[in-house]
């Protein structure tokens, strides 16, 4: 069974960092990429970044360039999210999930989720 697992949401203030991780486990992970979503309150959700299968990076959001960056560790089956210099419009839940593709492609295709985890940015 496909599953992704979020964590590492929390309180933050605007300004500082945070770090989230997706552990995977059901599927050959090292062969497919994982994107990371988020949906605020009142608005859909959207595409964050994600990250193909050769370790490749793609920006889904303007909005976050610069800020946040993708990794992934293969030997623990794990994706990372470093998010710095948070805003207060970053508070949403963020997701992570997966079409088993290699490569990043649109988030619509994306047919495995997690559960989510939140970020909350307030001074």
């Amino acid at each position: 069974q496909v599953q992704l697992v979020e964590s590492g949401g929390g309180l933050v203030q605007p300004g500082g960092s945070l770090r989230l991780s997706c552990a995977a486990s059901g599927f050959t992970f090292n062969n497919y990429a994982i994107g990371w979503f988020r949906q605020a309150p009142g608005k859909e959700r959207e595409g964050v970044l994600c990250i193909s299968s050769g370790d490749v990076s793609a920006y889904y959001s303007d909005s976050v360039k610069g800020r946040f960056t993708i990794s992934r560790n293969n030997a623990n089956n794990t994706v990372y999210l470093q998010m710095k210099s948070l805003k207060d419009e970053d508070t949403a839940v963020y997701y992570c999930a997966t079409d088993l593709e290699s490569f990043c492609t649109d988030p619509g295709d994306m047919n495995y989720w997690g559960k989510g985890t939140l970020v909350t940015v307030s001074s």
